[in-house]
């Protein structure tokens, strides 16, 4: 994969991510699919004030994760190198479209949240890494650090002076998606899920086309 296919893949799915996330956070009321730090937070504060009900679904949600980054690790791992990308993004699709069949008839019971989470956790096994920075996980803090890290080079003179641009793409990439979710959400609720289902479903097949086509080229 060249570098051009790796930096749009790492972005896309960047603001998949953001996507998805928002529209868990507006769905939850302040809970996450992707950002296990937030939710990890909510669930210590719930259990320090004795709140077991309200610590149910932050708990859920990072065992949703934690089950999505394993069986996704696990599958790139077992999966030979060639193909790892595409199985692992087909995976996380069928795991959005799990949640949006679970989801629809259930909506109370919080079934389209887990898969959400399991579908973010496993697209952290599909990792980007493009000259520098990495994109395509589920959450930026790393990046808004080596961004202002970079920036800091580049006012320095320590480093090229616009290395900072790749890690601005993903946090803005994360931005953006999230602003997409929200609207979406806003007017299509949980049908929302069908862009992000296509966009990793549309990846998954365009990876297994170009490993394809390297393997018939060797």
């Amino acid at each position: 994969m060249n570098r051009g296919w790796q930096l749009g893949t790492g972005l896309t799915l960047t603001a998949l991510a953001g996507y998805v996330d928002a529209l868990g956070f507006v769905r939850l009321g302040g809970l996450y699919t992707s950002f296990m730090s937030g939710n990890t937070t909510q669930l210590s504060v719930s259990l320090a004030h004795g709140d077991i009900r309200h610590a149910l679904m932050p708990m859920l949600l990072l065992l949703g994760f934690l089950v999505g980054a394993t069986l996704g690790s696990g599958l790139s791992m077992v999966t030979p190198p060639r193909w790892a990308t595409s199985v692992v993004l087909a995976y996380e699709t069928l795991l959005i479209m799990a949640a949006l069949a679970l989801g629809l008839p259930t909506p109370e019971l919080g079934l389209a949240s887990f898969f959400m989470a399991m579908a973010m956790g496993a697209q952290n096994a599909v990792l980007a890494q493009v000259k520098g920075f990495r994109a395509g996980t589920t959450f930026v803090t790393g990046a808004l650090f080596s961004l202002a890290q970079k920036i800091a080079e580049a006012f320095t003179g320590k480093g090229p002076p616009l290395g900072w641009l790749g890690d601005a793409a993903v946090w803005g990439a994360l931005l953006l998606g999230a602003f997409l979710g929200t609207l979406a959400y806003g007017r299509y609720e949980l049908y929302a899920l069908l862009l992000p289902a296509l966009a990793g479903g549309s990846l998954a097949v365009a990876a297994a086309l170009l490993a394809a086509r390297a393997r018939i080229a060797a």
